[in-house]
């Protein structure tokens, strides 16, 4: 029997002197599994793998033999589950790695994956996940692809979302393997990003997760779908794509659905919550999606969300931000359903108090995110009732949306003057920073918001409006500045415009921004 902590509890209070003697007994348990991690060495690998390819064969003969009788095969299993246990003892020795691969273990382990038994399926996925945890290969970063290679290569992926399939949720054990496995494939897409894209391309996760976000329960398993497919998604248009064609972008706003008039609950929750957005925002990329979205509701729901102004406010405008982007459809609908007027009453800071507030930059990234949308549905509406109605906000309550336009344009326009200042000095002290560095830190201290208020305030005075254009140069001359100013901000945004989306789009840009500098 091993050492019982609660009986020791029990004892010490009886016998102080027995209390002594079982916490030597630790103590030397302890010092014990010291040494038998630090004695772990080529040699002592290959007794543990010859040990457990050993009870492995033991019990697949005891299975086929007794395969009517599992009370004949019971202690094989158990004698197999503990070697596999052993072999955690790897995750302390990870430069062993490429030993073990060289020892032909990885099939016989991954091949556990379909036993019987999920017990040790479970067994497997815990071994993997523990060898492959992101603590192990920041130490050791070349054993680590060295095993994720051999994972992959023996069809690691496929076999741990079929054992998903399998898995019994209800079961606290089994549930645990679930966790366990999606632990395990991000670990592996930390190692090789690419693993991102093959595990969606060689298994049924993607369909597993969706399932996965769907009960109107929360649990950790949740919230843990919607992490890996939120890092599925982020960076690979195929899986957005191919999620999308899965009815992926109607089955998240559902999930999102749920959180349109109430808060999450718990810290957890809201980390999921967070996670679900973090979906629509990378679903709605490519440009069928964005048609998905605005065929689902998704821009009337996110329109309601904000109305309800729950925690979740700014991530239903971030959400929109990503579907409006160069796509005239979302936001024609968005003038269509009345959400002129919510986004412009945020515009103006009426958002009610009793909202989430979560600390100053989050209400800069809500700044930002709101003038980017504005300057999103300008792009959006270039004609007809919907871009006079846009225009008009600018003009109701005595031309207040061009007053807290210029406001947001002097402060963002100080705090990159700061920065280049900043910037300047470095350089006398002999600090290089080449264009493309001084360009990228502009951005970061605010140049890039502050180049879309000067776009919106292009628009402006491109619509001919003759009391917009004139409190406009009030404005400027109020703040000692000229259209100069404005059209030099442009200028630059202009030179900087990139080819992301095609020569042919950076052109249009180009064009577009170059009619509002003649005009001014």
């Amino acid at each position: 029997m091993g050492w019982n902590p609660s009986k020791r509890k029990r004892e010490e209070m009886e016998e102080e002197e027995e209390g002594e003697v079982e916490l030597s007994l630790l103590e030397a348990l302890e010092n014990s599994q010291g040494q038998n991690v630090q004695a772990l060495d080529i040699r002592g690998l290959k007794k543990l793998v010859l040990s457990f390819e050993r009870r492995l064969k033991e019990n697949l003969e005891a299975r086929m033999k007794y395969a009517e009788n599992p009370e004949k095969f019971a202690e094989s299993e158990l004698e197999l589950h503990e070697e596999i246990t052993k072999l955690k003892t790897l995750a302390g020795a990870p430069e062993l790695y490429p030993e073990l691969v060289q020892l032909n273990t990885i099939p016989s382990i991954l091949g556990l994956l379909t036993h019987d038994n999920t017990d040790i399926a479970s067994d497997v996925v815990a071994l993997i996940q523990d060898l492959t945890d992101e603590d192990v290969f920041d130490d050791a970063q070349d054993p680590a692809t060295v095993l994720v290679h051999a994972l992959l290569e023996n069809n690691a992926l496929e076999l741990l979302v079929q054992n998903l399939a399998r898995l019994d949720e209800t079961d606290p054990d089994e549930s645990t393997a679930v966790y366990n496995t999606l632990a395990t494939i991000e670990n592996m897409i930390e190692v090789k990003p690419t693993v991102a894209e093959l595990v969606c391309e060689r298994t049924k996760l993607l369909r597993f997760l969706l399932g996965r976000i769907k009960p109107r329960e929360f649990d950790s398993n949740k919230q843990y779908a919607t992490e890996i497919l939120a890092i599925l998604l982020q960076n690979s248009s195929a899986n957005q794509r191919r999620l999308g064609g899965m009815n992926g972008v109607d089955a998240v706003l559902q999930a999102v659905a749920l959180y349109k008039s109430k808060d999450p609950k718990s810290g957890d929750e809201e980390e999921m919550v967070e996670n679900l957005f973090d979906c629509l925002c990378s679903l709605v990329m490519p440009m069928e999606n964005k048609e998905r979205f605005v065929k689902a509701e998704g821009v009337e729901l996110m329109i309601i969300i904000m109305k309800q102004k729950k925690s979740v406010y700014g991530s239903a405008m971030r959400t929109l931000d990503f579907a409006m982007t160069k796509f005239s459809p979302a936001c024609e609908r968005f003038v269509d359903v009345l959400g002129l007027k919510t986004l412009f009453a945020a515009f103006m800071g009426k958002i009610a108090a009793n909202r989430k507030i979560q600390g100053g930059r989050y209400q800069e990234e809500l700044e930002e995110r709101i003038i980017s949308l504005i300057a999103s549905l300008f792009d959006g509406i270039s004609r007809g009732s919907r871009r006079d109605r846009l225009l008009s906000k600018f003009v109701e309550s005595e031309f207040e949306k061009i007053d807290r336009l210029m406001e947001l344009y002097m402060r963002y326009s100080d705090r990159v003057k700061t920065e280049t200042e900043r910037m300047d000095r470095l350089q006398l002290d002999d600090l290089e920073i080449d264009d493309d560095e001084r360009y990228n830190r502009k951005l970061e201290s605010g140049l890039y918001t502050l180049q879309l208020i000067a776009v919106i305030l292009g628009h402006l005075w491109y619509s001919d409006h003759p009391k917009i254009r004139a409190r406009v140069e009030l404005l400027l001359r109020q703040h000692c500045l000229s259209k100069e100013n404005v059209k030099g901000i442009l200028q630059e945004y202009h030179d900087n415009i990139g080819d992301l989306d095609g020569p042919e789009e950076k052109e249009r840009a180009q064009t577009k921004v170059q009619k509002f500098i003649d005009a001014m």
